[in-house]
């Protein structure tokens, strides 16, 4: 089908990556493959094509219009879950390439890591977990497990991306929810680009919330804890550039990531103070406010959709029609909505049409 020049120009690119990369990279010519056999591409890697299969889904394109921490902003300068995306697949492939690291499977990873988040950020994966419990007790929700649903099940009409194990693994693995940065033993879960983007994806939304948050007026450049400012800088780039240097620094060839303690222990209490001033805290506070609206519109939605699945697109009663399958076929459809179309949802079921003028 291929001449083999074209051939060619993928199997050059793996030998490329034999001679210049670290000896703890991934290399594509060694991936453990994908769970349906598929003819290699003859110019793309698997890492590469992996790649091109995120961006070009669906769930990809509906990142836009997801809310990364701030409910549909009049402003357009605050991030969503898509710019998110974008922000931690450059930081990751900035370690990638600095440590010598397979940058492609880092991008891929980067790219496919939140296509499961629900609308409204965590609020709406919080909201989504408890109204999901009161079907299923014993089942949960979490974006991360929901992003490898979306590559393996949801995405083409049911056949997923079929993408790579090591990609795969990456994206459920992707997430260090609340917990401080531990490097030790941590590249053992997974390929070592597995674990940069964890790290990207930390030093991101720390930096860019702080942004936003400044620019919501929620806090100041002057509330941030007097000791990080001193350790990792004052601006937003010097932040990330502290961030990363001081990673690549204490990680080149190695077969684990490593930051300074003094740069890990300021990292991590910039963390804990977004958590307190910003995720966490408690009304009067227009954002929070927002977000209990929020929390609010996916529980209805669900319990509608669970008492009329008619409602959902594509819905046809089978025999396999339980409770529990029934519940994770709305959770699934709930998780997949963007912002506005849940507000649209949720507006054409429970807001009552005006009357016409009198």
């Amino acid at each position: 089908m291929f001449n083999n020049s074209i051939i060619n120009i993928r199997v050059q690119q793996e030998s490329l990556e034999r001679e210049i990369l670290s000896p703890f990279a991934a290399l594509s010519a060694e991936s453990r493959g994908r769970s349906r056999p598929e003819e290699k591409c003859p110019i793309r890697t698997e890492f590469q094509r992996d790649r091109d299969r995120i961006v070009h889904s669906k769930a990809f394109r509906r990142l836009k219009h997801k809310t990364q921490v701030f409910i549909d902003p009049e402003e357009d300068h605050y991030r969503t879950r898509l710019t998110h995306t974008l922000e931690v697949a450059q930081i990751a492939r900035s370690i990638a390439r600095a440590l010598r690291l397979n940058e492609d499977l880092a991008e891929a990873i980067a790219l496919g890591h939140d296509l499961g988040h629900t609308p409204f950020g965590h609020a709406g994966e919080r909201a989504l977990d408890a109204v999901y419990r009161e079907f299923v007790p014993e089942g949960h929700f979490l974006h991360y497990e929901q992003s490898l649903r979306v590559v393996d099940f949801l995405e083409r009409n049911g056949q997923g991306l079929n993408l790579t194990h090591e990609v795969r693994e990456g994206i459920l693995h992707h997430s260090k929810g609340n917990n401080n940065l531990e490097f030790e033993g941590e590249s053992c879960n997974g390929t070592l680009e597995s674990h940069v983007v964890r790290i990207a994806d930390r030093i991101a939304y720390i930096n860019h919330d702080i942004d936003d948050a400044i620019r919501a007026g929620i806090i100041t450049e002057d509330d941030l804890p007097t000791e990080c400012v001193r350790v990792l800088g004052s601006g937003h780039s010097e932040r990330i550039a502290t961030m990363v240097i001081d990673l690549v620094q204490n990680s080149t060839e190695k077969p684990t990531l490593q930051m300074s303690s003094e740069v890990r222990e300021a990292t991590d209490r910039l963390k804990d103070f977004l958590f307190e001033k910003v995720y966490a805290a408690t009304p009067p506070n227009p954002h929070i406010e927002e977000l209990i609206k929020a929390e609010h519109l996916i529980v209805e939605l669900f319990r509608l959709y669970m008492a009329r699945p008619d409602l959902i697109p594509g819905w046809s009663c089978c025999a396999e029609d339980t409770i529990r399958t029934r519940a994770r076929l709305v959770c699934d459809y709930v998780a997949g909505m963007t912002d506005r179309y849940a507000r649209r949802q949720f507006a054409q079921y429970f807001i009552p049409e005006a009357w016409g003028e009198y």
